[in-house]
């Protein structure tokens, strides 16, 4: 809505050309999160504290000592993130930009999702949300929309079309497939994050270093003249992503100064399923959808091992982890809640670089 503004203000007022400039908004959209964030959690987790009278309930089947240190620990933190993404997306973004809108749109479709889940958990004073299968169907029904969406908002060239990361120009066309394809990428993003979100602050960091890494990305590949320096496909319009990438990342500061260790409130799956599917969601608009596997790899990882553990004792009726997600599994070996937290961080930091390597490499 500033956007639009300002820029009619501009042709009148030079000084607010600034408003035009996708990095600046970029910048208002950060700032703007982290303030409602900051704002409004304090009011936020005391109104969540007052609803959830137990907090999230603890699995049995956990880490022990989670059930003592977490206990009443209230949930749905996620609603303090979604609340400052999409205010401060409203203000700075070009609302007339359908990727926007698409991003936008599954992020709260995701997070209504997980709210669900939350609030079946909490009023239930179980672990049991929503059926994993009912959930995921309306997941994958909320992700085959937003690809169709993106494949109607792509030039001729790029639809239904996968790029493959360090090989310049190649495109490997899927047609009607691609919305099955584009459909895994985000439900896979969004439910890799939920089973990252496991230790306090675990999850939000490498979520803000994918949004970052995704908001150059989006820069990049919508501006005509970066795309063809650095051999990237363009794609026109995405640049605006951008200002939701610097909203997550705003919002996930503001919500880390409550989550950080010990945490006084958790995301729960409105934030951590939302936020997913936000990340998957730019990765189908950016046609960066294998990159992503790179750049969320810890999250791959952190899925992997809930695969590799259940095939295993299923198939075996042994475990190949102390316990799932790995995280867990390092709980088990005896590494402290904050030193598996930075080391993990570390490491999404590493993956993200690796990542971003393969703009100029392609």
């Amino acid at each position: 809505m500033l956007h639009l503004l300002f820029v009619e203000l501009a042709d009148q007022f030079t000084f607010l050309n600034v408003f035009r400039y996708i990095t600046f908004r970029t910048g208002g959209a950060t700032m703007t999160a982290l303030l409602v964030a900051f704002l409004m959690g304090p009011a936020f987790i005391r109104w969540l504290k007052k609803k959830q009278k137990e907090g999230q309930p603890i699995r049995e089947d956990g880490p022990q000592s989670h059930i003592v240190a977490k206990a009443g620990t209230p949930t749905m933190g996620g609603g303090l993130i979604l609340l400052s993404i999409i205010v401060a997306t409203l203000l700075w973004a070009d609302l007339t930009n359908g990727y926007v809108w698409v991003v936008l749109g599954v992020t709260a479709g995701f997070g209504l999702v997980g709210f669900a889940d939350d609030y079946r958990k909490v009023t239930r004073s179980s672990h049991a949300g929503v059926p994993g299968r009912v959930r995921l169907a309306i997941e994958f029904v909320i992700a085959f929309i937003a690809v169709w969406a993106v494949m109607m908002l792509s030039t001729e060239e790029l639809t239904g079309n996968v790029a493959v990361p360090f090989f310049k120009d190649v495109l490997v066309q899927l047609g009607f497939f691609y919305i099955v394809f584009g459909g895994l990428v985000i439900v896979g993003a969004s439910n890799a994050v939920n089973l990252t979100d496991g230790l306090d602050g675990l999850a939000i960091v490498p979520v803000m270093i994918a949004a970052a890494s995704f908001g150059l990305i989006a820069y990049l590949i919508g501006n005509a003249v970066f795309s063809d320096y650095l051999q990237i496909h363009f794609v026109q319009g995405t640049g605006e992503l951008a200002i939701i990438c610097g909203a997550i990342i705003g919002a996930g500061l503001g919500f880390l100064w409550f989550n950080a260790p010990p945490a006084m409130v958790f995301m729960g799956d409105t934030g951590s399923l939302s936020l997913g599917g936000a990340i998957g969601a730019m990765a189908v608009a950016t046609k960066h959808e294998l990159v992503l596997v790179i750049i969320g790899g810890l999250f791959v990882v952190e899925a992997l091992s809930v695969i590799v553990q259940v095939a295993s004792f299923k198939l075996t009726g042994k475990r190949v982890f102390k316990m799932a997600p790995i995280h867990h599994h390092f709980e088990q070996l005896g590494w402290q809640e904050p030193t598996i937290v930075i080391r993990f961080w570390i490491v999404a930091i590493i993956l993200a670089m690796i990542g971003l390597s393969t703009l100029k490499l392609r």
